[in-house]
């Protein structure tokens, strides 16, 4: 056995306390399940529904769900921790499966609060139901209106980056009210897949991360009750409501582009250990190689310090207002970055066959990619981060 592959079987991150990993067992068995189909899905384009209904037996789905309400009781940290695991095997997987578990996060949150969201968060302990956003595409001007009709609401718009659509339940969204009171306002509301007037538009055909099927969903005079309108906020600004979600999307997505990284650091290590120079020595004793790994180990460390470095500074009792926003879009910020990086050495070290579609490598140079997208994107978390020193107004970035 080569000894460098037999020192480094694998690149994970260190626990900061003693239960941060608790989960991470849970997430390499199920990824290493689920790693065996992520290149044909990947190649084909097409949803790993056999993945959620593993996740959904094995408990994944409820990991973020307050062991009071059935779940597991995972805490934000815990959920990042698991989430690196399960990117490793199935990077799409794991980013699909991100944009449920952030949701249940932020409502597990509202919960511990004084919020009335019980009965959500009981629905995805007992019945596996999956959450799907249109977060990704709405922001503070969301798409789509909402009429007042029949004690109700009529909505209608279309929606982009709808991750999971084949196998969701309820589509979180927003849609704009013109409030003859307020003026324009958003409405954040829960819409069941089974609607009428809700249809799945397959367009997700992407450079990576093609498995996750963030389809468009197209809403035609739906019907929504005052009881499924689960939050208000004024258009055009980031109010509590948006800042919760921020603040529990950020740190589990930045996971997973580390769980991409880590993997492609795994498999430049396994192929340099493996693999003898023209003279026949063992690559592994080039010192150009030697330093590509060492800087891969540098970034990925350094990232998940800023990672982790961002969480306990959050502390367990935190207010998602503009500075833990800030603190988790910073650590985001230099997780994705990095990430990109990373992988972009370990293609380096790897040399040519990289360059094949069939190394894992090439996936992993797609799927991280889509890490510079994610809101808030690097370039606006800097703007953000100025604006929040020099005292100018935040609340219309996003």
């Amino acid at each position: 056995m080569n000894t460098l592959s037999a020192a480094k079987p694998g690149f994970r991150p260190a626990p900061v306390e003693s239960d941060d990993d608790r989960f991470v067992a849970l997430a390499a068995e199920l990824g290493q399940e689920f790693s065996g189909r992520a290149a044909e899905h990947d190649l084909e384009n097409s949803f790993p529904a056999e993945n959620f209904v593993r996740m959904r037996e094995q408990g994944y789905l409820r990991l973020a769900v307050p062991v009071e309400l059935g779940g597991l009781g995972a805490s934000m940290r815990q959920v990042c921790y698991a989430q690196a695991e399960l990117a490793k095997h199935c990077a799409s997987t794991a980013l699909a499966v991100n944009m449920h578990l952030y949701l249940v996060l932020a409502n597990a949150y509202r919960w511990r609060h004084g919020a009335p969201v019980e009965g959500v968060l009981r629905r995805v302990a007992n019945d596996g139901i999956v959450l799907m956003t249109s977060g990704g595409s709405d922001g503070i001007w969301p798409s789509g209106t909402a009429v007042r009709d029949n004690g109700g609401f009529r909505v209608s718009g279309r929606k982009m980056f709808c991750s999971q659509a084949p196998i969701a339940d309820v589509l979180v969204t927003m849609a704009a009210y013109d409030d003859p009171e307020e003026g324009t306002t958003v409405l954040l509301m829960g819409i069941p897949t089974t609607s009428e007037g809700l249809q799945v538009i397959e367009t997700w055909d992407t450079l990576g991360m093609r498995a996750i099927a963030s389809h468009d969903v197209q809403l035609d005079d739906v019907q929504v009750s005052d009881a499924q309108i689960v939050a208000r906020r004024p258009w055009g600004k980031v109010d509590p409501a948006l800042r919760n979600a921020g603040v529990h999307f950020a740190p589990p997505v930045a996971a997973v582009y580390f769980g991409v990284a880590a993997a492609a650091r795994d498999e430049a290590v396994r192929v340099v250990g493996d693999r003898r120079s023209g003279d026949g020595q063992p690559l592994a004793h080039d010192p150009t190689s030697q330093r590509l790994i060492g800087l891969m180990d540098h970034k990925l460390k350094v990232a998940w310090w800023s990672l982790a470095g961002a969480l306990g500074e959050l502390g367990e009792d935190y207010t998602p207002d503009e500075a833990a926003l800030q603190l988790v879009m910073l650590a985001k910020r230099q997780v994705v970055t990095e990430a990109v990086e990373v992988v972009g050495l370990a293609m380096e070290a790897v040399g040519g066959s990289a360059y094949f579609r069939r190394s894992p490598l090439e996936r992993a140079y797609r799927d991280v990619r889509a890490g510079m997208f994610h809101p808030l994107n690097p370039e606006k978390t800097l703007i953000f981060a100025g604006r929040m020193a020099l005292g100018q107004p935040v609340e219309t970035i996003w």
